[in-house]
């Protein structure tokens, strides 16, 4: 009798922790003097990272939807959406954001390499069917218009000229939207 209490007790007890869902709000600072505050909320249930960033002018959403392999990026002032795959060489686990997210709060940044960059060149392909991007990706781009990004394998002709949307998600990827619409 006290085993099948005891084991599903356990169960909830290591499932838990799983399931739970972190929020951690940073701040850094600028080289220009100015700060850049990062909300990330991740939902573990669901699989789904929400980065807000507050950066004035250059502020944005995103969304990394970790069960349908799609990442949608919607910087405010090109008032559109970028939906791309998620490089999972790049981007890290879930539980690896959270913890390095936490990790960054707490002032106890890991050591490591630098932020790992990555260029995408914006498609003129517009998103159709939300339906393969996930629900929270639909929510956030619907009403915008939204556009599919392919990341570049090597040097791209508009990354020299300045027709480039940056995303610097945490401290950990630096993006760049470049080419195609919008710009």
């Amino acid at each position: 009798m006290k085993l099948t209490i005891f084991v599903p007790a356990l169960l909830a007890a290591l499932l838990i922790p799983s399931l739970a869902d972190d929020s951690v709000t940073l701040t850094n600072q600028g080289n220009d003097g100015g700060s850049v505050h990062q909300t990330v909320n991740i939902n573990n249930g669901q699989n789904i990272a929400n980065i807000n960033t507050n950066a004035g002018w250059n502020s944005m959403n995103s969304i990394w939807d970790y069960n349908t392999g799609f990442i949608a990026v919607r910087p405010f002032a090109k008032k559109s959406c970028y939906i791309h795959r998620m490089n999972k060489n790049v981007v890290p686990s879930i539980q690896e954001l959270a913890r390095l997210t936490k990790e960054k709060k707490d002032q106890k940044a890991p050591a490591g390499p630098p932020p790992r960059s990555v260029q995408y060149t914006v498609t003129s392909a517009k998103a159709e069917n939300f339906a393969e991007y996930g629900k929270p990706i639909e929510a956030m781009c619907r009403g915008v218009p939204s556009y599919l990004a392919e990341e570049d394998r090597g040097n791209s002709f508009f990354f020299g000229i300045g027709g480039c949307v940056r995303a610097d998600l945490l401290f950990l990827i630096n993006v760049s939207f470049c080419g195609g619409i919008g710009f």
